[in-house]
């Protein structure tokens, strides 16, 4: 049966999806239609403007972000499949566009801002989509979702539907896997340091999968899992609901 859309949508699936990972994107509108929302990506979304903001390049961050604004304006509900993207519209937007013309906007655009789990979750109210992974699932908290929005309960809660799966704690889930966008380039001795943590932790719970809600912490991960010819894998929180990744 379909189901007929009753909620209307954006889906900003972010750079890094946009040009990596489109797997990722279509296993979030995937998601998002089986619930009967209607998905839209308007022409011309690109980045939010977090990189910049973050390496302190202001100025090209605003103009970034600001063609951003324009283009969700009166477009309904934004999610994302990223925790950090999530959190940079919702809670830095004010500051980058305080003062300015954009910051009446940015405060409204800020409260129609979703991450990808929590408007299953909290917003949809859904806790069981289908998903079926027979294995063994182990969650990292992105640094961005977890301190900024107050992620992990709805990933959680999503995994813990998901039949077949066994879902085991992971020493350190809220610990930094080292990305850090430009930091993992300029201090990458500590990147590399915090990633072996992370890698060591990762073999002691024995999960088959290491799930995120961000596809920077994933390739973070999964480089260094390939590297040390680890068994497990790192995945997008959304192509294991999607079904989208093999046992």
């Amino acid at each position: 049966m379909t189901v007929q859309p009753h909620r209307r949508a954006v889906l900003f699936v972010t750079c890094i999806v946009d040009q990596i990972y489109p797997n990722i994107g279509f296993a979030a509108a995937e998601l998002l239609e089986r619930q009967g929302v209607e998905v839209i990506v308007p022409r011309g979304l690109t980045c939010c403007g977090q990189m910049a903001f973050n390496a302190g390049f202001r100025d090209d961050a605003y103009a970034v972000a600001g063609r951003t604004l324009e283009i969700l304006r009166n477009q309904g509900d934004v999610v994302l499949p990223s925790g950090s993207c999530g959190a940079m519209i919702r809670h830095l937007y004010h500051e980058l566009f305080h003062g300015t013309r954009h910051e009446t906007a940015a405060k409204e655009l800020a409260q129609r801002t979703y991450e990808l789990s929590e408007y299953l979750v909290d917003v949809l109210g859904v806790v069981d989509v289908g998903a079926r992974y027979d294995g063994v699932i182990a969650v990292h908290d992105a640094c961005h979702g977890m301190r900024y929005m107050g992620l992990g309960r709805q990933a959680r809660t999503l995994l813990e539907h998901v039949a077949g799966a066994r879902i085991v704690a992971l020493s350190g889930s809220d610990e930094c896997c080292g990305f850090g966008g430009l930091f993992a380039v300029k201090q990458h001795q500590i990147s590399e340091a915090m990633l072996q943590r992370k890698l060591t932790h990762i073999a002691e719970c024995g999960c088959d999968l290491v799930v995120t809600g961000d596809a920077s912490c994933m390739t973070q991960m999964a480089g260094g899992l390939s590297r040390s010819k680890s068994r497990a894998r790192a995945c997008h929180l959304a192509e294991v609901l999607a079904n989208r990744v093999r046992s």
